[in-house]
């Protein structure tokens, strides 16, 4: 299903502070923190040409975010990130002064840290980057996760310390049993979606997610014309959105929200022009992206900004897997997961929608930037849906995915 934002000329401006921690500041704090990471480098940008050509496009584009920190998902940008900064602040408060992102490894900052507990809820790549960020500065970590998400992602989060604490129901469930039990023993929630009165810590989470954007941004040979980036609560999109506003300003590109059309929360907001919570159904493959409510923050931004929305298929976000796998002619290999794939399986449903062709204007000078949000974060299921074992496909990137330190 497609959906073009008809309220994007009536709806206002995201919040100016908003813009601000999305922008060009917002990306450059975010990046001085994460320089303290050891393994800290831009993730590659691949050019697909042949699938470009047979698509219709003039150029497509993939930043590749399986190799991000070693956690194989650009959810390291805003879980670590924020822990980072949580643990920065409150050495700011007892210290009295700004404290240089440097120092976040002296064992004064990490005598701070130890007195500190993190919490959030997660499908599995936000609680691996907040359990990697606790382990990396010294804090405790404990993860809230529902029933549906598997045990090698839940392994995943526990290989770095997390503490993983079970609950019956779906993801909205866990996000509000980690608030409940944060508030009672005093815990920090760093949670990548936003409710009434709690926007700082998501806001935080959501600017480490502008790296991946500038980084793209700056690497592109020519500025994309469109933008297709998947959706869960929002978080990403968001960034990605609002750091597009930031560095094309009027020539920013045309932008689409893909979601599950089980999960399709974004969608269903935009439709109804106010934050809109959508049934519990069916699960989807694309885990990650499994979510019924958005963040109001998110939607706040791509309500105003984003072109239009579509909902993609199960089959098709398999169907994308399998491109990105198995690539045409001088195409490299792209180890995509099920959510991380969902970009492209929403251009090729918008592709195969006449309407949305059409309006979006997906011709053959069309420039596309995807967003592979994930790697092989279940690597049994990904070779149950590829027919491939992730560890034998070689791997180019910047860095390793095996468990160690960011």
């Amino acid at each position: 299903m497609f959906l073009i934002n008809t309220r994007k000329a009536q709806a206002p401006l995201p919040r100016p502070h908003l813009l601000l921690a999305l922008g060009h500041e917002g990306r450059a704090q975010a990046s001085r923190f994460l320089l303290s990471c050891p393994r800290h480098r831009p993730t590659p940008l691949h050019a697909l040409p042949a699938l470009a050509a047979r698509l219709g496009l003039a150029s497509l584009h993939v930043k590749d975010e399986g190799y991000r920190l070693g956690l194989t998902s650009f959810k390291a940008l805003g879980g670590a990130y924020a822990v980072m900064r949580l643990v920065a602040d409150e050495a700011a408060r007892r210290w009295g002064r700004t404290v240089d992102p440097a120092e976040m490894q002296s064992p004064a900052m990490r005598a701070i840290a130890a007195g500190m507990t993190m919490v959030c809820a997660t499908d599995g790549n936000h609680g691996r980057a907040v359990a990697a960020g606790a382990r990396l500065v010294g804090c405790r970590s404990i993860i809230f996760m529902h029933e549906g998400v598997s045990e090698p992602r839940a392994a995943a989060i526990a290989a770095f310390g997390g503490e993983i604490v079970r609950v019956a129901g779906s993801y909205d469930d866990s996000v509000v049993e980690a608030a409940r039990q944060a508030s009672r023993h005093g815990w920090t929630v760093v949670s990548d979606t936003s409710w009434e009165g709690y926007e700082d810590i998501p806001l935080t989470v959501m600017q480490g997610y502008t790296v991946t954007a500038g980084e793209a941004f700056e690497e592109l040979p020519q500025p994309p014309t469109h933008i297709f980036i998947q959706a869960g609560v929002g978080g990403v999109a968001a960034a990605v959105t609002a750091h597009a506003l930031a560095v094309y300003g009027q020539a920013m590109p045309k932008i689409v929200i893909v979601e599950p059309e089980r999960a399709a929360c974004l969608l269903a907001s935009a439709e109804a022009g106010r934050v809109t919570t959508v049934a519990h159904g069916l699960p989807t493959v694309m885990a990650m992206l499994e979510c019924a409510e958005p963040s109001p923050l998110a939607f706040e931004v791509v309500q105003s900004l984003a072109e239009g929305f579509v909902a993609v298929s199960e089959d098709s976000a398999i169907v994308a897997m399998n491109e990105f796998a198995r690539p045409a002619e001088s195409d490299c290999t792209i180890i995509a997961g099920e959510s991380g794939a969902a970009g492209l399986a929403g251009l090729m449903t918008c592709l195969d929608d006449e309407t949305a062709r059409t309006v979006l204007e997906l011709g053959h000078t069309a420039r596309v930037l995807l967003f592979n949000t994930e790697g092989a974060t279940d690597a049994a299921l990904y070779e149950k849906l590829t027919g491939i074992d992730p560890a034998r496909i070689p791997r180019t990137g910047p860095s390793s995915t095996a468990v160690g330190p960011l």
